[in-house]
């Protein structure tokens, strides 16, 4: 038999287990094929986003895009690798030299990976379109783009997994020439149990993973201010490790006292659940850190990225109360008047006077006076915004949104002081996260009671450059902002502020949607990888407690009964994983969704609920393909 042969047989022979890796590193080309199609087309570019930073984050999650695949390969890889240990072995028993057996390892893996490579560009080329259309219709463009197969973006994939195979490779030979014979055969006996420690050390390390978890979640609620890097590099360190110290001691602490209570009496559902896990604690340890951890960032990255699309009109309304604004211009907003009149675009018109002022809020002396904009509480309310009445000789600060870098305002810190010019001044009784005029219009903003508008402007000179007169407009129906939008435009060539609901809101949806858009790119590389490299394990763990299930059966127990224990043992494997990045991600959605003006809670829940329906489609798998080895395990002749 030649080496060809020996590998077509061999492929043949180990399809079982390399169809679901096959699949995965398929779909893992042909998504990385279509990101680089739309990365390097520059007509896709142009009518996206055509942003240097938009191409920039597209550039970055193409390089995590990378980085996923490539753990997912490597792992993928060393697990088979030990799978097939004892098959190496023989193949070094009947006269084959490391060299000779390396060569048909790595036949296989190049062989297997060619045909994904190619299969996957064939696909991600019939599927660009698909992918184009979805982002098309997410950030709101309406025209038709062309796509046509790229040779670049081809290249770009043939060299990356090129170099993303290689590495396995490079892993396969050292797994070859560093095992020896006894290792090879006993590979799938090695306990990777740890050594027995104290009772008292192994509750104190439970103890600390708990507690690093814990202070992680206390430091992410913490306001950041510039130290936002840092915070963010102690939450990560705290959580990871504070993660894999609960897999590694003290979920198995628990185990052992549970074990403990029961004299070791567990029962055959719990000893086929315990057993097995207890038995690799240390290998389940690493595994599941890191399903917990890329379970954690791909929740929170889709579901602050569905968020913040889900809430792109609120957070614009919140920015920009008003759909359209003139500042001490009638005569435009007279000229907008009638052009929406003759264009029979129902409207409203709400004309407000100002006061902008220089001024120190509270101790802010040693920054030097700000623009203030004093705003008239009664004409808001209106006019239809929603406003807080504040008392007379009061004010309320509408300080917009947040930004990460900002402390949040210490409430107990009002009422603050205002002075302003002239000798006048107010006191600011408490502040709202919100605008009260649109954002554009300059100045912070203050709304006071009309009477206090009122009795700061008669202190002022006549004719005060402090006086500001407002023309702001609200359209009827949701419908005509376009065609108003573009009326708007002719009339704010030279206007400070310019900027209108409708501009500001296509703008956000196009940002948040091509965030949505990478982010769920990269979900669903995340779910592979997650979802494969548990479906391996187990498929491994599956094969070597086969002759367990034997045994069982000459003992007198059911396929029932079996099936019994495994599906606890997959309940810790896959569910609890889950569990803990699902709560990982709830604190780091919640401290995001301190950044927003909107409620964010229903959107994360609802990306939460899909990649949890996803997530366990590889549990039912994996329950699948337990079942068959029991039923083979039981049933053979």
């Amino acid at each position: 038999m030649t080496l060809f042969e020996l590998v077509i047989r061999s492929m043949r022979k180990n399809m079982k287990q390399y169809y679901l890796y096959f699949f995965a590193l398929m779909m893992s080309t042909t998504l990385y094929f279509v990101f680089a199609s739309l990365q390097n087309d520059t007509t896709v570019l142009a009518a996206t986003f055509g942003d240097v930073q938009f191409a920039s984050l597209f550039q970055a999650s193409g390089v995590l895009l990378l980085a996923i695949v490539a753990i997912f390969m490597l792992y993928a890889s060393r697990i088979f690798l030990n799978r097939r240990s004892r098959e190496i072995g023989l193949y070094q028993l009947i006269g084959l030299t490391r060299n000779k057996v390396s060569l048909l390892l790595m036949s296989e893996n190049f062989l297997l990976g060619l045909g994904a490579l190619s299969l996957g560009i064939v696909v991600g080329a019939l599927m660009s379109r698909l992918f184009l259309l979805i982002l098309m219709k997410l950030i709101g463009i309406q025209g038709v783009v062309s796509l046509t197969f790229s040779l670049s973006a081809a290249l770009q994939t043939v060299y990356v997994f090129a170099a993303l195979i290689g590495l396995t490779l490079l892993q396969m030979l050292y797994h070859v020439y560093r095992a020896t014979l006894l290792e090879l055969f006993n590979a799938d006996r090695q306990s990777d149990h740890p050594r027995q420690q104290s009772q008292a050390l192994s509750a104190a390390m439970g103890l600390l993973g708990l507690a690093l978890i814990a202070a992680g979640y206390w430091l992410s609620g913490k306001p950041s201010g510039d130290r936002l890097l840092l915070q963010i590099a102690i939450v990560l360190s705290s959580t990871i490790l504070g993660t894999y110290l609960l897999f590694r001691v003290t979920i198995g602490w628990l185990f052992d006292r549970y074990r403990r209570s029961k004299n070791g009496q567990l029962g055959l559902k719990n000893s086929l659940a315990l057993a097995p896990i207890m038995h690799r604690l240390k290998a389940n340890a690493n595994s599941l850190t890191l399903i917990t951890v890329l379970s954690a960032m791909t929740l929170t990255m889709v579901s602050i990225a569905y968020s913040l699309y889900y809430s792109a009109e609120k957070e614009s309304r919140a920015m920009l109360p008003y759909d359209f604004i003139f500042e001490n211009n009638e005569q435009a907003a007279a000229a907008f008047h009638a052009d929406l009149e003759k264009a029979g675009i129902a409207f409203l018109q709400n004309p407000l006077e100002a006061l902008r002022l220089e001024g120190v809020i509270g101790n802010e002396k040693a920054a030097g006076s700000s623009s203030l904009l004093l705003l008239p509480a009664e004409r808001l309310q209106q006019s239809g915004v929603d406003v807080v009445m504040p008392q007379q000789g009061e004010a309320i600060w509408y300080k917009g949104q947040r930004t990460a870098l900002d402390e949040k305002t210490d409430e107990s810190a009002f009422p603050l002081s205002v002075e302003l010019e002239d000798g006048l001044g107010i006191q600011v009784a408490g502040s709202v996260d919100r605008y009260a005029m649109n954002f554009s219009v300059s100045g912070r903003q203050l709304v006071v009671p009309t009477a206090t508008l009122q009795s700061i402007r008669s202190q002022l000179p006549l004719h005060s450059d402090a006086f500001v007169t407002l023309d702001a407009y609200r359209i009827a129906e949701k419908g005509d902002l376009a065609a108003a939008s573009e009326l708007y435009a002719k009339h704010v060539k030279a206007e400070k502020s310019g900027s209108d609901f409708y501009v500001y809101a296509q703008a956000s949806l196009r940002k948040f949607g091509l965030m949505i858009f990478t982010a769920g790119f990269l979900g669903l590389i995340f779910l592979i990888a997650t979802g494969s490299i548990l479906y391996f394990k187990q498929m491994t763990e599956a094969e070597q407690e086969k002759k367990s299930f034997t045994i069982l059966r000459q003992l007198g127990f059911g396929e029932r009964e079996i099936m019994g224990g495994i599906l606890r043992k997959q309940l810790f494997v896959f569910a609890i994983p889950l569990a803990i990045g699902l709560v990982h991600s709830i604190f780091a959605v919640k401290t995001a969704a301190a950044l927003t003006l909107s409620n964010i809670a229903f959107p994360a829940a609802v990306a939460m609920a899909v990649y949890t329906l996803i997530y366990f489609t590889f549990a039912a798998l994996t329950a699948q393909y337990y079942r068959r080895i029991v039923g083979s395990a039981l049933f053979r002749p």
